[in-house]
Order: C-alpha cells, then structure tokens, then sequence
C-alpha cells in the first residue's frame, strides 16, 4: 500500500523543508495541484485513490461525486485525516472519511443526485505523501436527472475550469475506453485552458470493459488523437471488487498482470497501469522542484551576501571588552558629527532619493517659505492709503497742509518694519524643527546602545535650544537697527522727485515677460463629475500667465490663463481627500476657468503647496487678505479724501514701497545668513568639539554602551541564520544534481481538438492472429493527424521523436518480434523521416521475411514515388 513515486520524493523535500526552517522561513514550492477532469462514472476517484494509495471515496455508479473535493495531502508522522466543516475530530478509519465525506454532500445538495460548487476540504496527514494538493471534480454530465437543474452541464463545466485554469495545476483527462476518443469532454476542457498540452495527461479508464475483438490499441500509441504528453490506461477496480473490499495492492497487481497478457497491449506493459501514472505524475513533481530550486537558490545567495559584512564584524565579538567600547564610543561620536555634517551641506554619497531632507528642507524654508510669509504681511493697499491720509492729517493738525510731510513717510515705514518681526521668528522656529528632525535621523545609527543614543539626543537638543534665543536676539536687534534710522540716501531709493513722477504708474512690477518660474503636475480639483472630475495636468507658470498641458511634453495646451487681478487663498483639505489645496480666483468677480470662479489645485504635501506659492509670488499674484474693515468706513474715507491729499497720499505710499522692498531685501538677505552663524554652524562646532566631553559626564562608559537586548538577539539570530543559509545552499546544490529532469515533449498536430463536431473511427476491430501482408503502404492503417508521435519501440534511441511517457528497453523488441501478436504495431508506427544509419536489433534487407520486410522498404517508398 501507498505510492512508491511520493515516497522517493518525500526524502527530497523533507531535506528541503528542514534546511528552511532552520531559518525560521518556509520553502514556497508550491508545488502543483493534480485535477481530474472526465465524464461522469469514468472512474477518476478510483485513479485519485489509486494515487493516494488510501480507500476513502465514495464509489458507485451515476453520478456519485456532487460536490469538489479538495484534498490537501501534508506529510507528518501520523496518519490520520480531518475535515475543515469539522476541525476537531481527527479520523484514523478511512472507511469514516468516506462516510463523513458522503453526508457532508447530502447536507448540502441533498440525497436525490443534486449537485452544488461548494467544496469539502479534507486534510489528509501521513508519512507516505508529500505536500500537495488533488481535486476530485464532479462527472461532465449532459441531461439532469433527479433534483439537478437544467443548466447542470454548463454548472458542472464552469466548476471544473475555476480549478483546471491555474497554471500550476495537471490536468488528468480521464476517458473512458469504450467510450468514442472524439467526444471527450475532458480532452476538449483541458485543451481550453492548455492549448499547448503542457499540463494535460491522457488517462484511459475500463480497458477491461471494451467489447470482445475491440481495443484501444491506437489511441494508447497517441496515433488516432495524439496529446503531447501521450495517453496512459489504466485499469480500476469494478464495483464488485470495491463492494468485496479488494485490496489496492491486489488491484495493481491484477492490472499488471491484464497489461502483460493482453495481446493488444502487451508491447506497451511498462508503459500502462497505475503505477506508471505515479512515475509520470512523480517526474513532474520533480520537474516542478528543479524548476523552483533557481529562484529560491538566487534569494539564498542575495541573503548570504548582505549579511556577510555584518558576520564579519561579529565573529570576533565579546561585549564586555572595555577597549571595544571606548572604540564604539569614539567610532559612533565621529560617525554621529560626519552623518550631521552630511545631511546639511549635502553629499554624493547615501543620496535619498524619496524626499528632501536636513540641509535641502532648511534652503527650502530660507528661499521658498521665509519669502512667502514676507509677501503674506505685506500691507492691504487701502489699509495703507488710510493710514497714509490719518498719518498726513495728524501732522498737519488744525492747520491745512501744503506740502507732504517727511514725517508721514517715518512713521507709517517704522510700522512696516516692525510688522517682519513675526515672519522672521517663524523662520526660526521652522529651522530649529527641522535641526532636530536631522538630528534624530543620524541618532537612528546608534539604536544597539539605547543610553548613548538618548544621551546624545537630548545634549544636542539642548544646545540647539540654547542658540535658538541667541538667534531671536539676534534677528530682533536687525530690526532694531533697521528702525533706529531712516537712511532716505541709500542708491536703491527713489526719492521724492521719482516718487511723484510715478503716481500714474501701476507699482506692480512684473518679471520678464516670457520668463518660465515653475513646472509641474497639479490637480485641478473642483470639476464636477459630470464634466470628468478631478484631473492631473501639467502646469507651466510663467511671468504673465499660468497654461496647463495634457502632459509634460506640453504639444496639447488645455487653457492658458492671464496673471491680472488673480489672488491666492487656501482651501480646507477635503473629509475624504489626503491632497493639499490651494485656490487661484479673479479679485474683480470674475470666472477664472470655464464657469468656475475660482480652481482649486491640489498637491500631494504641503511642502508642495508651500513651494507653488511661493512661485506665484514671484510671478506677482498674492495672497489674500483678511478683510477686517467693514466697507461703510472705507466709503467714508473714500469720500473724504480731497485732490491734494489724494496726491500727498499716493507719493508717500510710493516713498514707502520703495523703502519697505530696501529692507525686505535686506532682511531676506541676512537672515539665512545669521541664523547659518548662530545656529546650524555653531552645533556643527559643537557635536565635533565638544559632545564627547558632555557625555562622558553625563554619565560612566559601561553604563552608554550597554547593548540593547534587542541588538544581542540581533547578534545571534544573524549568526545562526549565517550558517543555516550556507546549509540550505549546499543541501539545494546536492539536490539540483541528485534530481533527473525529462524535457517537454515535443507538440503534436492538436486540431482535431478544436473541432468540436469531427468524430474518429470507432475502435477498430482486429482479430488477434491477424497478420498484415508485407508489401502494404504505409497509409492503410487508421487515420493519422500528423505524424505520429511515439515510434513503436522497434528502433533504437537514434529516432527522432521522443516516446511518451517512457520507451521500453530493446529486451522487448525481441520479445514483441517473436510473439505473433505483436507483429503488426510495427509496420504503422515506422515514421516517414528515418535516419540512413540502421540502429541495432533491425533485421538485415537481404531476408524476405515477410513480418520484417516492409520495415525496411517502406522509408524509401515514398521518396521513389515523389
């Protein structure tokens, strides 16, 4: 009992199995799963149970089998079997599986022939098998009988395709012989899911019952409609010898020995019966391993590799040397201050190439963000004008004034200038953030000793807090000093000649026409869906105008909309959406895009919509301001603004934007400059000068480098799996050479399978002492797609097609030669196209033997002929 091809295998994968989980991985051999497909009573349980080498499945006649069954064969030590409908119970008697497995079909489909796709999953556990899987498939029926549906043929068919599809399954197309070879449903399924043969075996069920005189003799040589993979018989137990508890193993042998008498078949025994399946089933099995063993062997191998450094540097290990750790000390310390270093000036090497970070997130902030909340505060225009007009009006008193006052000018600057305080400290505070954000990241390298890394965190924290004040000091006392005095004479200033020339001017400024300030992907967010939604675009701004294209080739222009009188204001990021939003709208009320008063223009961070902002503000398009005066006084004021004052009004509003630009260019200038010398340089000095000395105060050396458990354990497992690797590498070498693969056969003419309608010859009836003349053509015998596909075995290993499934030995040439019955196999089965050399064991030209003859003539007939 139980399968010898399995058991060769079991030793192998076993090998393979216990070398993975040495590891503490699991071997994906995913090895594949074996359907059979066939009509219904064909006999395809018996050739699964045959395969397991177990009698569990119900038999009998009609349709018996309702329901798949998934039967997953996992090796252990024990036999016995349990369901997944019932986890618990464990059954060693096979003759309950098969009764569990019968009311588990009637619980679901009923007892009256009904049939549902609802699998049984039945694990069978045992030291004869190996890890696979075998689905026992419902009969291909074509008329519904008792509960069934209608439709039952094409539920039946669609089941078994969810199971035949999956490229990693066989497919056994099990027909019956005394059944017509061209009106197999299974050979037709299987040709559907595998136009290529690659995964289908023919299987040949109850040659025992074909009719006296009639054999299969043809479709088993895979002339009459040849698979590549060939056709295999098999011959099953009967009804009468299940219902009388025949033994399985007394089953093989009485099909051996069917094989060897039959006259028929005898010429092909090795090549027929149960067993010879399991082989065949066996080397694809095997195939498959062999197939696998590459990429599992390559994974190993980048495995061993990039743990290799890291061995080398812990085979010498001993924790507890102090010299080690006052090494590691200095080591990690240096390390820390190269990485800091390195993240802020910038590097070749260890480039991060999914976002900005250290040194490019603070160039950010000084050139993108700090100048966007410059812009941010500057002055609502009739805020200004008002407080220019309160300013002049004050000055002057109860006396009418006639000529513009300077100290307007002071006053009104002197407020501006205080007003970039706020902006500045921000910028100081966002720089700060990402100082320590940087400064964690290269404390990350310190994770094997959890003290050292703390330590160090929180010293360079703490001084980097402490240069934070000096830093507002600092920045503040530029201000101050830009407040202390007024400096009307500086060259960039326009004075007050200019400033009246340029009361008709428009003060916007606007950079060179075609210049192009920004590219990029946004989404336009707010398109109804009706009109296609959301949408990417790629987007070009340039001083005058902002255009979005379909693509970042920019061929198929969308829109292009003109900068005028457009303003920017955030939008709230939407309940469902994680993109960032700004909008674009027109301050004169009027449609921005199609029918949109404003577009929405979504990023995916807010760094994204930072950096868009700020570059609209290069192109001159501004933020909104909060509108905190009601209009009823900015009417007032409108109106009680006379000729005169209007024009004192607009040349001091000049004097003022041209000095207020004086010192936002100042400041712009020097802030990235002082908060680099106060800040990021001095903690730079620090960490390389000084950080050793704090730590070694903070506390005793033993107590920083104490590994973290997490680390030790690190240590071991890496070792272990080390030397696991290199075994697994060496057990799958053995196997890659210990294993024999058979290459695919070569394809053979399949049409007859894609038409559904053709029909072969009936069996052909051959009375056994019959003798063919020798003189016959070779095109007598039987129709003949193609050119065979196995030669007879009467020639030696010099012919050109490969046999299927396997070629018996010459000692069996002889024996067919001398025996009666076994003469006329050989004269159809000789192929067209022969080699001029004669292998061994042929007869001589010379004998006119009449069996032996035509042998020999009929290659060269046909090349006479032509």
């Amino acid at each position: 009992m139980g399968n010898r091809g399995m058991e060769e295998l079991i030793p192998l994968v076993n090998k393979l199995q216990d070398a993975f989980s040495s590891i503490g991985q699991s071997c994906h051999l995913d090895l594949p799963q074996i359907a059979v497909v066939g009509g219904q009573s064909a006999g395809k349980s018996s050739v699964l149970e045959n395969f397991v080498g177990r009698d569990f499945l119900p038999r009998g006649s009609g349709i018996v089998t309702r329901r798949p069954l998934i039967l997953q064969l996992i090796f252990s030590k024990t036999e016995y079997a349990e369901f997944l409908h019932c986890k618990s119970k464990k059954f060693t008697d096979f003759d309950e599986v098969r009764q569990e497995i019968e009311a588990e079909t009637d619980r679901v489909t009923g007892t009256n022939k009904g049939i549902s796709p609802v699998p049984i999953n039945l694990r069978v556990y045992s030291p004869h098998v190996l890890n696979l899987t075998l689905i026992d498939l419902p009969g291909i029926t074509k008329v519904p009988v008792g509960d069934q549906p209608q439709d039952i043929e094409y539920q039946i068919k669609d089941m078994i395709l969810q199971f035949i599809s999956r490229e990693s399954s066989l497919i056994l197309a099990v027909t019956p012989a005394n059944m017509d070879l061209a009106n197999s449903d299974a050979l037709k399924m299987a040709k559907e899911v595998d136009p290529q043969g690659l995964r289908t075996i023919g299987v040949i069920t109850k040659l025992d019952l074909m009719d006296e005189g009639t054999d299969a003799r043809d479709v088993l040589e895979n002339k009459l409609l040849p698979l590549r993979r060939g056709y295999i018989g098999v011959v099953n137990r009967s009804q009468k010898d299940i219902d009388g508890k025949k033994d399985i193993r007394a089953a093989l042998a009485a099909e051996r020995k069917f094989f060897l008498s039959h006259p028929a078949y005898r010429h092909m025994a090795d090549r027929m019966g149960t067993p010879h399946l399991q082989k065949v089933l066996n080397q694809q099995l095997t195939n498959h391993i062999r197939e696998t063993l590459p990429s599992l062997r390559s994974k190993l191998q980048s495995q061993l590799l990039s743990l290799e450094k890291e061995v080398e540097e812990y085979k010498n290990f001993r924790p507890d040397d102090p010299t080690r750790k006052t090494k590691a000390l200095l080591q990690m310390v240096q390390q820390f201050g190269v990485d800091f270093e390195k993240r802020i000036e910038g590097s070749g090497d260890q480039v991060d190439t999914l976002e900005l970070s250290g040194g490019a997130r603070i160039n950010r902030i000084f050139h993108e963000r700090f100048p966007f909340e410059l812009v941010k505060m500057e002055f609502d225009e009739k805020d200004l004008r008002r407080e220019i007009s309160y300013a002049i009006k004050n000055i002057h008193g109860v006396r009418t004034g006639l000529f513009t006052p300077d100290l307007a000018f002071e006053a009104i600057v002197k407020k501006q200038v205080v007003k970039l305080k706020e902006p500045c400290l921000k910028c100081v505070d966002l720089v700060i953030q990402e100082l320590i954000n940087t400064v964690r990241q290269c404390t990350s390298k310190l994770g094997s000793y959890p003290r050292l890394r703390e330590e160090t965190e929180r010293i360079v924290t703490t001084h980097i807090r402490e240069r934070e004040g000096k830093t507002k000091d600092q920045i503040l006392l530029l201000i101050d000093i830009e407040l202390s005095y007024i400096n009307t004479n500086h060259e960039d200033f326009i004075g007050f000649a200019n400033a009246q020339q340029r009361n008709t001017q428009t003060n916007k400024k606007r950079a060179i026409p075609n210049q192009v300030i920004r590219r990029g992907w946004l989404t336009i967010n707010n398109i109804s869906i009706m009109k296609g939604g959301s949408k990417e675009y790629w987007f070009v701004l340039t001083a005058e105008s902002l255009s979005w294209y379909k693509d970042e080739e920019e061929k198929e222009k969308k829109y292009m909309l003109p900068l005028d009188n457009l303003k920017i204001r955030d939008v709230e990021k939407g309940f469902m959406s994680n993109k960032h939003v700004f909008a674009i709208f027109n301050t004169e009320q009027r449609n921005v895009y199609k029918d949109l008063r404003q577009i929405e223009l979504a990023c995916d961070s807010q760094e994204d919509v930072d950096s868009w902002k700020a570059s609209f503000l290069r192109a001159g398009v501004y933020p909104e301001k909060d509108q905190t005066e009601n209009e009823d006084s900015a009417q007032e004021n409108t109106f009680s603004m006379d000729p005169q004052l209007e024009r004192q009004v607009e040349t001091i509003r000049n004097l003022v934007d041209s000095y207020v630009s004086i010192i936002n260019k100042s400041i712009r200038d020097l802030m990235p400059k002082t908060i680099m010398h106060l800040m990021i340089n001095n903690t730079k000095d620090f960490i390389h000068s000084e950080l050793l000395a704090y730590l070694y105060s903070s506390a005793d050396q033993n107590s920083l480098m104490e590994e973290s458990a997490d680390q030790a354990q690190r240590r071991d497992d890496m070792l272990r799996m080390y030397h696991a690797l290199k075994e697994a590498l060496n057990i799958i070498g053995d196997i890659s050479t210990s294993t024999v693969s058979t290459p695919v056969p070569p394809p053979v003419d399949d049409t007859w399978l894609q038409t559904s309608s053709g029909h072969s010859p009936p069996p052909q009836r051959r009375p056994p002492s019959a003798v063919v003349p020798p003189g016959r053509p070779p095109s007598v015998r039987g129709p003949m797609p193609g050119p065979p596909l196995i030669p007879i075995p009467a020639g030696g290993p010099s012919f050109a097609a490969p046999p299927i499934p396997s070629r018996p030995g010459p000692q069996n040439i002889f024996a067919a030669n001398n025996d009666p019955f076994s003469a006329p196999p050989q004269i159809p089965s000789r192929p067209a196209r022969i080699p001029p050399s004669i292998p061994p064991g042929v007869p001589s030209r010379r004998p006119p033997a009449a069996p032996n003859r035509p042998t020999i003539i009929r290659p060269a007939e046909p090349s006479l002929l032509d």
